[in-house]
Formats: structure tokens, sequence, C-alpha cells
């Protein structure tokens, strides 16, 4: 996938966001000389601060903006002064290249910046405002955003960065994580990108695992694997067994899988699962590429490595922690999902919306259909909040349990009911309702209500469940600890806590009230 001449790789960020040294890395990786803006200045006006100082920040803008729009047009990696986004000619000419946003906090950014010789990091209360105000033109302008910039990140995600050149309609976002980090991209035709295997190991070949009917439906999404095509993957939660695991396992090996191999998982939430579970036990290990072709899979389970199996006992009790190399979603594929199937996805963009709040809540609320072309627009920003949220706790000891609001009874009522009644966001849509409901927050939970319904989804047990049944399940959730079961409760969108005790009187009102 050749980049045009014209396409640069673009780094942006505030002061001390690590823009310059990702750049380095980027253009290491790729052998390539980087370009630094600020040093191009400095080279025809003498030292910045003293051109400041005597010319004004008007003047330096003006050099600025002329001295960035002919970077850009060179074609290789730039970075940006951070004021460069400023510039409305600059914002405009960014949409032709690859923009990588560096996040960088604002404490952060000043504590790196306030021993310097920044002329526009002397004053602590004008700092803090040109970063409330140049926040909003980094998210409108990166279309890639990284969670920090530095050599190791830039280095790191350059092969996808010079995928991404030649795919000006594709956003990504970078996983940054304890046991490494990768991409997670969105947009028409991704799955092309894998054609140059960036990022894989060297030799590395590409074997498949895929859910049949996805295949069916979106089998023109499906990357190009080795052999007559993937090992083909019941769908539905009750496919998702130990006995699956080994079947597909035995096939890997039968196809002679070696370690420096990737799998493809496609397909929906139960595909994803089950094969980065395989891809985490095969061998010890090997990379594994979640192709997410369903809603609930582009918004929630295709990140963040939890994979697994389920038990008749409990869903997800066999597993293990396995962060994907990649994640490709094309939201053409939602466009041929059962209308009952795109309704359940929804439920967990309500989930994430309500974690997130802000902007993405006010999105969220004011949906009026639950069609494709309505919530293509939600998934990368879902995915956003999802890789946020695990990238500060991986291993689920702490803050990731936030992802797991309307789980908890979700995951025990789908349980209690074999699997086989709701599908995982129908369950998760009731769940949501009882988490509302045991905060506290009817007047919430009466909006989040009515925008399930609207979206075709249950919220109440119909027909009636076996409320004991479900509260057993409770009883089992794999989150339990010695001091029980924690809850996941929240008292407005944005605002969400977990490890909450509920008594067992409150949780059965709760239940039979949502059966009743």
């Amino acid at each position: 996938m050749p980049a045009p001449a014209s396409a640069s790789i673009v780094f942006i960020g505030f002061m001390g966001a690590g823009k310059s040294t990702a750049a380095r890395g980027a253009a290491r990786a790729l052998g390539v000389e980087p370009i630094d803006t600020d040093d191009l200045i400095a080279a025809e006006v003498g030292p910045i601060g003293a051109f400041f100082d005597e010319h004004g920040e008007a003047a330096f803008r003006e050099v600025e903006e002329r001295v960035a729009l002919a970077a850009l047009g060179r074609g290789g990696v730039v970075a940006l002064g951070g004021g460069a986004v400023g510039s409305e000619r600059i914002r405009r000419a960014l949409g032709e290249h690859a923009t990588a946003w560096c996040r960088v906090g604002e404490e952060d950014a000043w504590e790196r910046c306030r021993d310097g010789d920044r002329p526009l990091a002397r004053d602590r209360a004008g700092f803090r405002r040109r970063f409330a105000e140049r926040l909003p033109l980094y998210e409108e302008c990166g279309r890639i955003v990284l969670p920090t910039g530095g050599e190791a990140i830039g280095a790191a995600a350059a092969p996808w960065l010079d995928a991404l050149r030649s795919a000006p309609a594709m956003r990504m976002a970078w996983y940054r994580g304890e046991s490494g980090g990768g991409p997670a991209i969105v947009g028409a035709g991704v799955t092309r990108i894998l054609d140059s295997r960036p990022d894989l190991r060297p030799g590395a070949r590409l074997f498949g695992l895929a859910d049949r009917d996805a295949l069916a439906a979106t089998g023109g999404l499906m990357p190009a694997v080795e052999g007559e095509g993937p090992i083909e993957l019941a769908g539905g939660e009750a496919a998702k067994t130990v006995g699956a695991a080994e079947a597909a396992l035995r096939e890997l090996a039968r196809a002679g899988v070696r370690r420096e191999d990737a799998l493809v998982a496609f397909g929906g939430g139960v595909a994803g699962d089950l094969a980065g579970f395989c891809a985490a036990v095969y061998q010890r290990g090997v990379p594994v590429v979640q192709v997410p072709t369903t809603l609930v899979a582009q918004v929630d389970s295709a990140y963040g490595g939890k994979t697994g199996v389920d038990l008749p006992e409990g869903k997800n009790y066999v597993g293990a922690f396995h962060q994907p190399a990649a994640v490709l979603a094309d939201p053409a594929a939602l466009a041929t999902l059962p209308e009952a199937e795109l309704a359940a996805g929804f439920a967990e963009v309500v989930k994430t919306a309500l974690i997130a709040g802000g902007p993405l809540w006010e999105r969220v609320r004011a949906v009026a259909a639950t069609d494709a072309v309505a919530v293509a627009p939600l998934v990368f920003d879902c995915a956003r909040v999802k890789l946020d949220v695990v990238a500060a706790d991986e291993r689920d000891s702490g803050r990731r349990a936030v992802l797991n609001l309307g789980h908890t009874v979700g995951h025990a009522i789908e349980a209690a009911t074999g699997y086989e009644r709701y599908r995982h966001g129908e369950a998760v849509a009731i769940g949501l309702l009882a988490a509302l409901r045991l905060s506290g927050a009817d007047e919430l939970a009466a909006e989040v209500g009515e925008l399930l319904r609207r979206a075709g989804l249950p919220v109440r047990l119909d027909p009636p469940v076996d409320v004991d049944a479900v509260l057993a399940a409770v009883g089992r959730d794999k989150k339990r600890t010695a001091a029980g079961v924690g809850f996941v409760l929240l008292s407005e969108p944005g605002r969400v806590s977990f490890g909450n005790r509920v008594g067992d009187a409150s949780l059965r009102r709760v239940v039979e009230e949502l059966s009743a």
C-alpha cells in the first residue's frame, strides 16, 4: 500500500508532549530524516525565545505557518510546534496527512516545560489557558491518537503510520500497556493494511479463525490467510466452550502454525474471545489480529486482551490476558448485521458512553436510530474510551472494573438462561438498568431505559426468569473476592465507581422488579 509522495506523517500536540522525539523514532524506523519545524524556524530567525521577546507571538505565528506548510509538502516525518494547530490553513492542510496527536496531561506538560526556555511556559495561568484552548484543535486534527510521545512509541507506531498515509479516511488509536502496545484502526477497507504485514514478526504467516456466519455475510472483509481459508467456528455464546477451543487448537497444529506466525480472529465477540484464547495458549502464545464484525466487538470486546471460553458454571471462567497485535474494524460490516444484533451492540455503546460521560454521552443520548449509518461514527470514540481504561489497568486489578458496568447482572442472566435466550448485549441492557437502580439513579435509569427501548432492546426479563438462579449466578461472578461481589455503580454519566457492596435484599428486589 504505497503512500503518495505528498503525504507526510505529522506529529502534533501540546508543549512537552514528546512530538519531536516521536518524530525521530518514527523517522529512524522508516529510514528517513525527521523534520522539526521549530528547528527550521530557529535556523531562520535565531533563538525562538528571543524572537518572541522582540517581535511578539503574532510575528512568530506568521513565520511558523509558512515554514510548517512548506514542511508538510515534503512527504516526510514532521513534528509541528505546539501552537501550529492555531492556524486555520495548517489545520486544513493536516487533513491530507497522517496526523498523529501525542497526548499529554496539562500537569505533566507543565512539569516538563516550566524550567525550560519556552516563551509560553513562563506563566502558569497562561499555560493552563492555552492547554484548554488547544485541546479541541488537537482532537479535531489528530485522526491518529497516541497516548504520549517519545522515541519508543514513534518507532513502534511507524509501520502503521506509514500504511495510513494512503488511507486518509481511517482513524487509529494506539494502545500502550504493561505488555506492550498496538493499534486500533477504524475505517473502510482497513484489513487491506495487513497486506504489507506492518509490525508483525519477520516471515510471519497469517492463519484465520472465523465465525462461519460472519464469513458468509462479510467474507470480502476477511484478510488473505494461509491455506484454503480460515478455520471456521460456530457462532453464538453456547459455542464458546473448552471443547471448541481444543478443536480449533488441533486444527492450528495440523495446519503447521509456528510461533512466529499470527492468527486473525474474524467475527463477533464469541469468535474474538475464542480465537484470542487459542492465540494466548497455542505454543504458549502467538500474535493475534482482531477483525471484529459486530457492533459489540467493534466498540468493546475486541480491545483490551481479555480472552476466554465459558463453563456451565459461569461466563469466561477459562481465559487469559493476551493483547492483540492490532484491532482492525471496518464499519462496513455493520450494514450486514441483523437488526437485533445491531441493537445488542448498541447496549455496549450506551455502557461506554455512561462511563465516559461528557460529549460521548451527549452524542449517544441523541441517537435517533440504531442503524449502521447512525452508529458507525461512534465506533472509534468508544474504542478510545476502552483503550484508555485498559491502559491504566491492563490486568483488571482496579480501575478496569468500571467496564463491567451492567455486566455483573447481565452475565448472570446469560448463565441462568443457558446462554440461549438473550444475546450478550440484550442481557447487558437489562444489567445496565439493574446497575442504575442499585445506584439510586432512578431518573437516569428511566432515560436509559427509553434509549434502550427505542433501539429494540429488552428492558425487563420477559418471560420472567428464575430469580434465585440469577442471584446464584451473580454469587459465582468471576470477579468475586473473599469480601463478596463488587458492583459497578454510577451516580451520573462520567461518575462511575467500582467494588461497591450491594445488600442481598436490594439485589433481589431489583432483579424481581426487572422480572415482574
